[in-house]
This record gives structure tokens, sequence and C-alpha cells, in this order.
């Protein structure tokens, strides 16, 4: 499935996407406190506008994923991998990315995960290659 349209961004992903190709990750917070990665514009429970930027890690916990066995031309790797909602070290609400694991069984939920940068970013989702497994200390 492909959708052929463009979108503007607005000032607050293009904030985000400027972050990315930057080399960092930032989020938003609601009045309430939680942080939304990628940030939004306005805040999904009470409708006010968000305007508080947070950094957040590059490493997070895998909350929900799935195998991709045989990759489409159209996928972010020609191997298998994994699409992830991963939820990032001091964010509340997890993003979809990638995952370049080695194998199915590398993979679970409540893995450790950390991004891959892009070797030429260019304020691109895609600046964030993948994300890889991080072998927890103990657990080589």
């Amino acid at each position: 499935m492909e959708y052929a349209y463009r979108r503007s961004l607005g000032p607050v992903l293009s904030r985000f996407f400027t972050s990315l190709r930057d080399g960092k990750i930032e989020g938003n917070k609601t009045a309430g406190g939680r942080v939304l990665v990628p940030p939004m514009e306005y805040d999904p429970v009470t409708a006010e506008a968000l305007t508080e930027f947070v950094d957040v890690g590059q490493q997070g916990e895998i909350i929900s994923w799935c195998w991709v066995k045989q990759p489409r031309a159209a996928h972010p790797l020609d191997q298998p991998f994994a699409w992830a909602m991963i939820r990032l070290d001091g964010a509340d609400v997890p993003m979809i990315h990638c995952v370049n694991a080695a194998a199915e069984t590398d993979l679970a939920t409540g893995a450790r995960v950390r991004a891959v940068w892009a070797e030429e970013p260019r304020g691109f989702i895609t600046d964030i290659r993948f994300f890889e497994p991080v072998q927890e200390p103990g657990h080589e």
C-alpha cells in the first residue's frame, strides 16, 4: 500500500525532523506531563496546543513487534527485520520504527534497542536508519 501525497509539516513536525537531522530525538509534553514522540500539535486528550519540547533518549523498550520475513522493495531494509512499537527513554507513548536484528529470536517484548543514525542526515524519519538490540550487562 502506498500513499502518494505530500503534507506540509508545520512548526511542530518541522522541529522534530530538524532535530533528527541534528542527531537528537524530541517529543513534546502535555499539560498532564505525558511525553509524546513523535510530537503532536495538539494534546489528544484535551485538544490544547502543545508547545513544550523535551529531548528523549536514543534507546528504548520494545512494546510490541512483528517480524518481516520477506522484505519488499519499499521496506527500509533488504533483509528480514521487525516493525516495532518502541517507547524511548523519557517518552510515554511509543513510536513505530524498524529494528535490525540478526534473527527473530533476538527480539522480545521488553527488549532494549538503540537508534542507529544515517551517515548523511536529511531531516527525515529515515535519519534514524533503524534501531538495533542492546545487550544488557550480564546478558551477552
